[in-house]
C-alpha cells in the first residue's frame, strides 16, 4: 500500500521496521519468511461483530473476482488483521514486506497473489496509478476514510471494517475509494451467517471521505454542520497584536505596573505562529531575552525561578529557532527540571507534589510539560503524575491546582492545553484522549465551547480546543471551532472575547491565531532571523570564503527545518516510520545532518545529537548502537561511519560518541580479504557495507578523524570500483549499474584524498554527474526525476563551483519547485505529489552544497546533560520482540564523562554531565544559528594535483546531508546491513545471526541501499 503517518509511503529499512513485519509474520504463520509473510487459518467471520474484532475487505475484481473478507477476533496491527483473516502478502525488494504489493487468498484462484509479477515486479514502489490503497471505516462511520497510517501501524478498532483495493487514487484518498460501502461486509451485531472469507458483489461506490476519521467521544451537543466557510486572516490578527506593543517590543497590562511579561510572551509565540511580523517578533523575543532575569525571579536574582517564567520563555525559544538552555543568559529547561515541589507547602508555593515550583494553574503545569518535550526531556515523573488529581472525572481538567478529595470542574481552557501536554506522554495517552473528548462533548451546535455552564461562547476557550481538535485528529470539530472563532474577528484584525463583546483582546487575538494557524505551543516554530544576515559570528568562523551560487530559486531553509522539526515527525529528538516503538536511527541523523547543514534550528539539532551520545534508548529499548551493531560480530561499517560523521559534523568526538569509539570500530570493519561470513566483498570492503554509498561514508569518517592509513585499504578498493565513464555502481559487490547518488558520495569521498590520482578520480566523477542532468535540472533516480539525486548531485559538482555553477542553480531551481506549501519536498517531479521526511532531509541539507566530508556546525561548549528517562511504554503489535538478539550489548557506558570535540581518545565516556550554563547576559536572544535561507556553496576548487585531501571545512550554512535514491529512502544506510526478520520466541543467538547475515548480504535494487 501507499500511505504512512508522513506521507503515502512506508519504508521498511531498519532492524525494526523489518522485526516488526517478521513478528507479523510469524504470528500469522509460525516460521520466519523474508520479504512473503504468509497467513494463518483465518479467524471465523462470526468471530467478529459489530462491537467487537475487526473485518478487512480485500476486492479482486480487477481480476475478475469478488471482494473476499475474513475476520480477526484480536486485532492488533493492520498487517496482522490482514494475515489472520487470511490473506497472504508481498512486498517490494524496495520496501520490504511492509509495503503491500500484492495480495493474495485461498479462497479466489487457488491462492495467486496479484498483481503477478508479469503485472508488477514488486521491486520498486509501485506507480500510484496502480497499486493496493488502504481504506478504513471505524465502527458506524458510513463512508470511507483513506488510510493516514500504514498497516503496520494502523491499529484498528473495536467494530472496525478496513478495505484494500487494487487501482489508482491521489494522496489524500480523493479517488479510487471502494466500489462497495462499509456497511455491505461490515459484522452484524450477533454475528454473521456468512461463511469465512464469503465473496460478496460490489455496490454502488459511495463518495469517499478522504478527511480521516470521524471525531470520537460524546457528541450530545456537537456541531450540526461546519459554518460558515470563513477561515478568518491570521495576518490581519498578527498585525493588531504587534500594534498593541508598547514601545513596539512589550506588552503592559492597567492593572500592573511596567511590563506584563506573560503577556509578552505569549504575544511573542502568536506572531512566530502567524510568521507575518518578524520585525515586531524580533524585538519582543529580544526584549524578553533582555528581561529573563527579571520576569524568572520575580522575588529577586537569589529567589527561585518561576515555573510560569520558565516555562513561557522556553517556548518562546523552542517557537522562534532558539536555544531554552541558553536564553536570556539563562538555562530554562533546568529551571523546570530542578524546581518540582516534594511536598505540599515546599517554599510556601507549592500545592502539592509534583507542582512545577510555583505553578499556580493546570495551564502552568501543562506549559512546563510541553516546554521540556519539545527539549527533548521526558517530564519528571511526579509532574507528570499530579494530572491525575487535576483530572476530572469527566475528562475535563480543574481550573486550579485542586488536589486529591477537591471538587473538580473543568475548565476548557486549561483541558485543551493539557490534552497537548499529555497527547505524548508515555502512559497519559488515555488521559489526553478523555481530554479531548470532554471538549468534544462540550462543543456547542455553532462550533464554540463555554468557559462555564450558562456562559456565551467564549474565544479562549473555544480557540484552545480547536488547537486540541487539529491535534487529535477531529477535523471536523475543528472547522467547526475555526469557522465560529473566524466570526469573531473585528474589522481592525483583532478578537473579541465572546459574541456580546466586540471589542478585541490581546489574549483572545493571541489563542485565536494559534488556532487559525493550525499550530499550538506543541509545534509553533518560526525564526524570524531566517534570511537576515547573522547578527553574531557563527559558532565556528569559516574556514574558507563561500562562494555565491548564481541567481535562481532556491529551496527555503526555513520552512525545510520547520517541516522537518514539527513534533508530529521528530519526537523527542528522533524519528519513528512505520513502527511506533522504534525509532529510525538512520533517518534521526539525517534530520541531523539537515539541520547541521543549514544552521536553522541549533536547539534541535542538539536535541537529536544529545540523545544519540547519551545515548538515549527509543520505546523498543533500543540505543543507536542496536542500529549500528558495534561491538558485535555485525557491526556495519556503513551505519558507524554515519554515526561517526555526525558526531565530526557537530564538533563532537567520534571516539567517544554513543559510548564507543568510532573511529577504532570502523578501522576495525576494513576487510582484509573476501569473505562471505563476514560480511566482506573484498579487501578494503567494510564489513557488511554492501553499498558504495556506506564504502563512502566510512572512508569519510575516518579520514575526518586522521585515521589515513587505517582508512587506505577501504580508499584503494572504492578507486577500484569506479568505471571507465567516471560512475560508480550503486551496490557492493558491483552489478555494473552506474548510479548518481553512489557516484556523489564516491567524489565527496576522494575529495579529502591528496595526490593527483584520486584528484582525477573525482574529477572524471564530476564530469559524468553532471552529464547525466535533464533539462528540468533534475537528475535521474531510482524514483525517476529525483529530488535526492539532484541534492547528492549538487554536493557533488560544488566540489568543482567554478566548473558547475550553471549546472548547481539549475539543480536548485528544480528542487525549489519540488517544495510543498508544508515546508516538505516531493520524491520526484512525476511520482506522487507530497512531502517526503527522508527526501526532505537530503534536499534541505544537500542544496546548500557541502559536501559531507566538510560539513561543520559546531556546536562546542555544550555538556551532554544527563539523560532523562526514555519512554518504554509505546505499544507495540503483538508478537514483536523488544529485546536485543542475544550477545548484542545494550548497556549504558559509564565512567568519566567527557566533553571535547578533539579527536583525541579520552578514554570511555559517561552519557552523564552537566548542561552548560550560560552567565548573565545584557545582549538580546543568543544566536543559536543564523538560519539563513540563503544556499552558500560553501564547497571547495580543489588545486589540481589534490583530490582535496587538507582541504579546510566548510562550516554551515552550505552543507549537505547522507541520504537515499530515488524514492527518499536515505536512511538505511547501514540499515539494510541490520535488517532482520523474526518473531518473538525465535530470536536465538544462533537463529538471528542466521537471519542477520542471511539479511546484511541479501541484494537490492539499485540506487535503493541506503
Amino acid at each position: 500500500m501507499r500511505v504512512s503517518s508522513s506521507r503515502t509511503r512506508h519504508r521498511n529499512r531498519d532492524l525494526a521496521s523489518v522485526v516488526v513485519a517478521g513478528a507479523v509474520a510469524v504470528a500469522a504463520c509460525g516460521s520466519v519468511l523474508f520479504g512473503r509473510p504468509g497467513t494463518a487459518a483465518a479467524d471465523p467471520i462470526e468471530q467478529c461483530t459489530a462491537t467487537t474484532g475487526a473485518i478487512v475487505a480485500v476486492d479482486f475484481t480487477h481480476w475478475g473476482g469478488g471482494v473476499v473478507r475474513g475476520c480477526d477476533a484480536h486485532p492488533t496491527t493492520g498487517m496482522n488483521l490482514l494475515h489472520a483473516a487470511g490473506f497472504i502478502t508481498a512486498g517490494t525488494e524496495h520496501d520490504g514486506p511492509a509495503f503491500i504489493c500484492r495480495l493474495g487468498t485461498g479462497t479466489f484462484n487457488s491462492g495467486t497473489q496479484y498483481p503477478t509479477p508479469a503485472e508488477e515486479p514488486c521491486v520498486n514502489t509501485p506507480q500510484a496509478t496502480a497499486y493496493w490503497s488502504y481504506w478504513i471505516a471505524e465502527a458506524g462511520q458510513q463512508a470511507w476514510s483513506y488510510s493516514r497510517f500504514g498497516a503496520g501501524t494502523q491499529k484498528p478498532k473495536p467494530g472496525e471494517v478496513e478495505a484494500w483495493v487494487y487501482g489508482g487514487t491521489d494522496i489524500g484518498g480523493t479517488s479510487g475509494a471502494p466500489g462497495f460501502t462499509p456497511d455491505s461486509v461490515r459484522a452484524k451485531s450477533g454475528g454473521s451467517s456468512a461463511s469465512p472469507s464469503a465473496s460478496l458483489s460490489p455496490s454502488a461506490s459511495p463518495t469517499p471521505t478522504p478527511t480521516g476519521p470521524t471525531p470520537t467521544g460524546p457528541t450530545p451537543t456537537g456541531p450540526t454542520s461546519t459554518g460558515p466557510s470563513a477561515t478568518g486572516d491570521p495576518a490581519a490578527a498578527a498585525a493588531w497584536l504587534a500594534r498593541q506593543l508598547v514601545g513596539g517590543d512589550h506588552m503592559e497590562n492597567w492593572a500592573v505596573e511596567g511590563p506584563d511579561y506573560p503577556r509578552t510572551a505569549l504575544t511573542a509565540i502568536a506572531l512566530a505562529a502567524a510568521g507575518s511580523q518578524d520585525p515586531a517578533l524580533r524585538r519582543t523575543t529580544a526584549f524578553l531575552a533582555a528581561h529573563t532575569d527579571a520576569f524568572l525571579y520575580p522575588d529577586g536574582p537569589a529567589g527561585q525561578p518561576d515555573a510560569k517564567a520558565a516555562a513561557l520563555l522556553a517556548l518562546v525559544a523552542e517557537s522562534t529557532g532558539s536555544d531554552p538552555r541558553a536564553f536570556g543568559g539563562r538555562d530554562l529547561i533546568a529551571a523546570l527540571t530542578g524546581h518540582v515541589c516534594t511536598a505540599a507547602g515546599e517554599n510556601g508555593k507549592c500545592t502539592a507534589a509534583g507542582d512545577f515550583l510555583g505553578a499556580a494553574s493546570p495551564w502552568v503545569q501543562s506549559l512546563g510539560v510541553i516546554a521540556l518535550q519539545r527539549a527533548g526531556v521526558t517530564p519528571p515523573a511526579p509532574a507528570l503524575a499530579r494530572f491525575t488529581a487535576l483530572q476530572c472525572a469527566d475528562g475535563g481538567v480543574a481550573g486550579s491546582m485542586i488536589v486529591a478529595g477537591d471538587h473538580c470542574e473543568s475548565d476548557p481552557l486549561t483541558t485543551g492545553l493539557a490534552a497537548l501536554a499529555l497527547r505524548t506522554a508515555p502512559g497519559y495517552e488515555t488521559a489526553a484522549k478523555k481530554a479531548s473528548d470532554q471538549l468534544a462533548a462540550g462543543q456547542q451546535a455553532d462550533g464554540s465551547l463555554l468557559p462555564y455552564l450558562g456562559a456565551p461562547g467564549d474565544t479562549i476557550s473555544t480557540a484552545s480546543a480547536a488547537q486540541a481538535f487539529k491535534a487529535t485528529g477531529q477535523d471536523t470539530r475543528r472547522a467547526a471551532a475555526t469557522a465560529w472563532l473566524a466570526a469573531r474577528q473585528g474589522a481592525d484584525g483583532g478578537f473579541g472575547p465572546d459574541a456580546s463583546t466586540t471589542d478585541p483582546d490581546p489574549a483572545a487575538t493571541e489563542q485565536a491565531i494559534l488556532a487559525l494557524t493550525g499550530t499550538d505551543l506543541t509545534s509553533v516554530r518560526h525564526n524570524p532571523d531566517a534570511g537576515m544576515p547573522p547578527t553574531t559570528p557563527a559558532t565556528t568562523p569559516p574556514t574558507t570564503p563561500a562562494s555565491t551560487p548564481p541567481a535562481g530559486r532556491t529551496p527555503d531553509a526555513a520552512k525545510g527545518s520547520a517541516y522537518l522539526t514539527d513534533p508530529s515527525r521528530l519526537i523527542n529528538g528522533r524519528y519513528y516510520e512505520g513502527f511506533p516503538a522504534f525509532a529510525d536511527f538512520g533517518l534521526t541523523i539525517d534530520g541531523a545532518y539537515a539541520l547541521a547543514a543549514t544552521g536553522t534550528d541549533d536547539a534541535t539539532l542538539r536535541r537529536i545529537v544529545d540523545f544519540l551520545d547519551q545515548p538515549g534508548k527509543d520505546a523498543g529499548e533500543r540505543t543507536v548502537n542496536d542500529w549500528t551493531g558495534i561491538g558485535t560480530e555485525y557491526a556495519g561499517g556503513g551505519s558507524i561511519g554515519k554515526e561517526a560523521l555526525l558526531a565530526e559534523a557537530v564538533g563532537r568526538n567520534p571516539r567517544a560518541f554513543g559510548g564507543h569509539d568510532l573511529i577504532a570500530a570502523l578501522a576495525a570493519l576494513v576487510c582484509t580479504k573476501a569473505d562471505q561470513s563476514t560480511g566482506c566483498a573484498a579487501s578494503g570492503n567494510y564489513t557488511y557495507a554492501t553499498s558504495v554509498f556506506s564504502q563512502a561514508l566510512g572512508i569519510m569518517a575516518q579520514l575526518r578523524a586522521g585515521g589515513s592509513t587505517n582508512a587506505a585499504p577501504a580508499i584503494a578498493y572504492l578507486k577500484g570500483l569506479q568505471h571507465q565513464d567516471g560512475s560508480w555502481p550503486s551496490l557492493i559487490p558491483a552489478t555494473g549499474d552506474s548510479d548518481v547518488d553512489s557516484t556523489a558520495m564516491a567524489v565527496m569521498a576522494l575529495a579529502l584524498v591528496p595526490g593527483d590520482e584520486a584528484a582525477r578520480a573525482v574529477d572524471q566523477g564530476l564530469g559524468w554527474l553532471a552529464a547525466r542532468q535533464l533539462p528540468d535540472g533534475g537528475f535521474p533516480g531510482a524514483a525517476g526525476d529525483s529530488t535526492n539525486s539532484a541534492a547528492l548531485a549538487i554536493q557533488g559538482m560544488t566540489l568543482r563551483q567554478s566548473t558547475y555553477g550553471a549546472q548547481i542553480a539549475k539543480a536548485r531551481d528544480f528542487l525549489a519547485g519540488q517544495q510543498n506549501g508544508d515546508g516538505g519536498f516531493n520524491v520526484a517531479s512525476a511520482g506522487q505529489p507530497g512531502s517526503d521526511v527522508r527526501a526532505s532531509t537530503q534536499v534541505l541539507g544537500g542544496a546548500t552544497g557541502i559536501s559531507f566530508g566538510t560539513l561543520l556546525r559546531d556546536l562546542g561548549g555544550t555538556s551532554t546533560p544527563t539523560p532523562t528517562p526514555t519512554s518504554t511504554g509505546t505499544a507495540t503489535p503483538t508478537g514483536t520482540p523488544t529485546g536485543t538478539p542475544t550477545g548484542t550489548p545494550t548497556g549504558t557506558p559509564t565512567g568519566t564523562p567527557t566533553n571535547t570535540s578533539t579527536n583525541t581518545p579520552t578514554g570511555t565516556p559517561s552519557p552523564t554531565g552537566s548542561p552548560a550554563t550560560a552567565g548573565p547576559s545584557d545582549t538580546a536572544v543568543p544566536s543559536t544559528g543564523d538560519g539563513s535561507a540563503t544556499w552558500s556553496a560553501g564547497g571547495i576548487d580543489a588545486p589540481a594535483g589534490g583530490g582535496g585531501g587538507g582541504a579546510p571545512l566548510a562550516v554551515a550554512p552550505a552543507g549537505g546531508v547522507p541520504t537515499q535514491t530515488g524514492s527518499g529512502s536515505l536512511a538505511g544506510t547501514g540499515t539494510q546491513a541490520l535488517t532482520l526478520t523474526a518473531g518473538a520466541g525465535v530470536l536465538t543467538a544462533l537463529g538471528a545471526a542466521a537471519v542477520l547475515v542471511a539479511r546484511r548480504r541479501s541484494a537490492a535494487a539499485p540506487g535503493r541501499h541506503r
